[in-house]
């Protein structure tokens, strides 16, 4: 991992940038299909309990990105200032921050996991869940909110080792994960026969030895940048630029999720087969959409480097360079996913009910014809993101949900009648307009100004 890292930051800073955007990006969308490969194998398994117990996860899963998003703004930020340092060759100011990021991350998972497991009741019944659906998604998320500092430690290690360069790492890690998953899930679910409870239990107990692992790892004494919990020195200017960085996108990320948990009441008013087809399709669009979302993060590290190197025309080649490849990559693969036979035989994998297969499979279909708008929406986040403009993403991702989302649900639901299709065609709407302001905000060049530390030297301007 240490020879990996060192390549990969000489490639990001001077080397040839279609290469180091593969170089990056491959490891993530590997890393980000084993995450989503986690909740696709509980998909599986409860499917096979019943369309309640879909319907269950479904339903609180929102409540469970918005909690990981929130600490993700925080790691996401030890990753773009590490990443700055980085390219400004400040190794002692890096190390400072991984620990900031650590201390500051197990904290706050620490806390979060308690209060929120104590409000897990509340939080269901407040999302309308009724019976078997209700006890499902309490003890799903109960549990789940259990293996918080684990799940953060993960995330933490992946952030630290990302921002030198190194996306191979992460990816063993998770992969050890996945297979403990995949092992753990049909014993704990079908074997044990815990059901909900076991599914949730099984990716608990996946994740320790992760965590563990990620802990080791970053706590030997190398060349490269890790954590130090001993030699930790609370620094108040260290926490500050960890909150103006990463602030923004916590709360962006997590406003956003808090929309999810109202899309999914509306979901409900269609009837538990409609929220089952909502899950299962979210699911399988996030894997095609991966290689997008890895794009993005393999984007904010290059600009991040670069940024800190002084070298802003490179940084927005990389940009430009990732941003075509990806819309190609997403107009092909994305086209092929909606055609309907497709479509429907990948959703019959975790649904043996006909009006969820029908469903998921049309929502699907929708989802994948226009996802080609997220290629834009996410290399130009990570443009932004790299060079610390991290206000700009948040109001962004609040305005998706919060008022293109929803307006355009309440015009398809009331005006034009559409039912359930209503919520499918608010998502690509609201994304494709969202994906359009991002790219407007990179015309206007406001990336340019480089938030979050001085740069070795000034940055040069285009």
């Amino acid at each position: 991992m240490k020879a990996t890292a060192k390549q990969n930051t000489e490639l990001i800073l001077h080397g040839d940038l279609k290469t180091a955007i593969f170089s990056l990006a491959i490891p993530i969308v590997i890393n980000n299909i084993l995450q989503t490969l986690y909740n696709l194998t509980d998909a599986f398994w409860l499917g096979k309990l019943g369309t309640d117990a879909q319907a269950a996860i479904s339903l609180v899963s929102p409540v469970q990105n918005m909690v990981i998003n929130f600490g993700q703004g925080i790691t996401l930020a030890g990753s773009i200032l590490i990443s700055q340092y980085v390219g400004a060759n400040d190794k002692k100011n890096g190390e400072d921050m991984a620990n900031h990021i650590f201390m500051f991350s197990m904290l706050f998972s620490a806390c979060l996991a308690v209060i929120c497991c104590l409000c897990a009741s509340g939080i269901v019944t407040w999302l309308n869940a009724k019976g078997n659906v209700y006890a499902y998604g309490v003890t799903y998320l109960r549990i789940f909110l259990l293996d918080l500092p684990f799940l953060f430690m993960i995330n933490i290690f992946s952030a630290i080792r990302q921002a030198q360069g190194d996306t191979v790492g992460p990816v063993r890690l998770n992969l050890l994960g996945i297979v403990l998953n995949m092992i753990m899930d049909p014993l704990f679910i079908m074997g044990f026969k815990w059901g909900v409870a076991g599914a949730a239990l099984a990716t608990m107990v996946a994740k320790v030895p992760c965590a563990i692992i990620g802990f080791i790892l970053l706590s030997r004494k190398s060349g490269d940048i890790g954590i130090a919990p001993k030699n930790f020195k609370f620094d108040p200017r260290k926490l500050a630029k960890i909150v103006k960085v990463g602030l923004p996108t916590a709360i962006g990320s997590s406003t956003m999720q808090f929309g999810f948990l109202l899309m999914t009441k509306n979901v409900l008013d269609f009837g538990e087969s409609a929220m089952a087809a909502y899950g299962i399709s979210n699911r399988l669009n996030g894997i095609i959409s991966q290689p997008s979302t890895a794009f993005g993060s393999a984007v904010a590290t290059i600009v991040g480097q670069n940024a800190g190197a002084g070298n802003l025309p490179r940084a927005e080649q990389a940009y430009k360079k990732a941003r075509f490849m990806i819309i190609i990559y997403l107009v092909i693969s994305g086209f092929t996913l909606s055609r309907a036979p497709i479509s429907t035989a990948v959703v019959s994998c975790f649904s043996k009910d006909p009006n969820v297969i029908h469903m998921a499979a049309d929502f699907l279909s929708i989802m994948s014809f226009w996802c080609w708008t997220n290629g834009i929406h996410n290399t130009t986040t990570g443009l932004l993101q790299g060079t610390g403009n991290t206000v700009y993403t948040m109001a962004n991702d609040v305005a998706r949900l919060w008022v293109f989302r929803f307006a355009t649900l309440f015009i398809f639901k009331n005006i034009f009648l559409m039912e359930e299709r209503s919520v499918w065609y608010s998502v690509v709407v609201s994304n494709g307009i969202s994906a359009f302001i991002l790219w407007a905000l990179y015309k206007i060049g406001v990336w340019r100004n480089v938030v979050g530390q001085h740069s070795r030297k000034k940055a040069v301007n285009a």
